[in-house]
């Protein structure tokens, strides 16, 4: 069977779903091929939930299997050790002529969840092709687990899932990843209310509820009087940096008043170095102040022309990362570019 780089292109996209959600976790996302057809493509969605390659095995054994009484027993089960148990003791030989294309080299170690590479070596798969090297010591050597074991596995070096995973290399490795969120219309308007869809809005607070601080400009309190919580998904809410010269704030705003978090004010971003996840969020002044801090851009472009551009002033460009839609938004991922 052909080794195509296009298993691997789908498993990043799937994994680009949950960007960010996993931390401190990788995003990482697994396909599985038979006989050139994909079976199954997921990605791990959450720390302490099965890893990508877990999921994708549970999903294809679900197809692949003829066996019902097997097949319900294992569409309830939820964690990664009930999985890998059920996996290790009836899968047989059901993946021994499959391909699993993994983003990220499968993991060696035993932590919240068991070693992907072991269950990968007991199950052996007719190939694991890899887009990524695990550079962290901890989960490193997956590969050589799988060798020893006579599991052909093959490296790909692929650019996508290098930039897939560079986030968490980013928080774990090089003192924290800041990325910029910003919603817009079509026609680069971003104040005058809610411009985002519902899902996007709830996506957004699912990001609130992972990220460790929320630095925002003080136009952006003094007139939107927000709360920057993460309500809509019961997390807890981040702490704040607003990034203002004068401290003229009204007090009785949400923002001040919500619990267990650190709301600091300072005419300096610096506070930012001491956060390992960030996640920025204001209009043209705190994306041009804030052009060499971010690495990563999340954009939620809605589908409506309305009002003027508020983004004039600016001069940038981006390379898409990753694009969807989600509802009636189109989310882009993107880095800056030098052209």
């Amino acid at each position: 069977m052909e080794i195509t780089a296009k298993f691997l292109e789908l498993a990043c996209a799937k994994a680009w779903e949950y960007q960010g959600l996993t931390y401190p976790n990788p995003a990482v996302g697994a396909a599985i091929v038979k006989n050139g057809s994909l079976i199954s493509c997921e990605a791990h969605k959450k720390a302490g939930l099965p890893h990508a390659e877990v999921e994708a095995l549970k999903a294809a054994f679900l197809v692949l299997s003829d066996e019902t009484a097997k097949k319900e027993i294992l569409s309830k089960l939820q964690t990664s050790h009930e999985i890998h148990n059920f996996l290790t003791q009836q899968a047989d030989e059901l993946f021994g002529d499959c391909d699993i294309y993994v983003t990220l080299e499968p993991c060696s170690h035993e932590g919240r969840t068991p070693s992907c590479a072991k269950l990968l070596s007991t199950l052996k798969p007719r190939r694991v092709i890899i887009g990524a090297k695990e550079q962290n010591s901890e989960a490193s050597g997956g590969c050589d687990i799988l060798r020893q074991c006579g599991v052909e596995t093959i490296f790909l070096n692929s650019e996508a899932c290098d930039e897939l995973i560079e986030p968490f290399f980013r928080w774990k490795n090089d003192g924290g990843f800041v990325f910029f969120k910003m919603a817009l219309t079509m026609n680069g308007r971003i104040s005058g209310g809610k411009i985002s869809c519902d899902d996007s809005f709830r996506l957004v607070h699912e990001l609130r509820g992972k990220i460790d601080l929320l630095a925002i400009g003080g136009n952006t309190v003094r007139v939107d009087r927000p709360t920057l919580d993460a309500r809509l998904v019961d997390g807890k809410a981040p702490d704040v940096l607003i990034y203002s010269k004068s401290d003229n704030f009204v007090r009785d705003i949400p923002l001040f008043a919500t619990e267990n978090r650190k709301v600091e004010i300072s005419n300096t971003l610096e506070p930012i170095k001491d956060y390992n996840f960030v996640m920025i969020e204001g209009g043209a002044g705190m994306l041009e102040a804030t052009k060499e801090i971010a690495s990563h851009y999340l954009f939620f472009i809605s589908p409506q022309i309305s009002g003027g551009c508020d983004l004039e002033s600016l001069d940038l460009s981006f390379k898409i990362l990753h694009s969807r839609t989600i509802d009636r938004d189109l989310l882009i991922w993107a880095k800056r570019s030098n052209g």
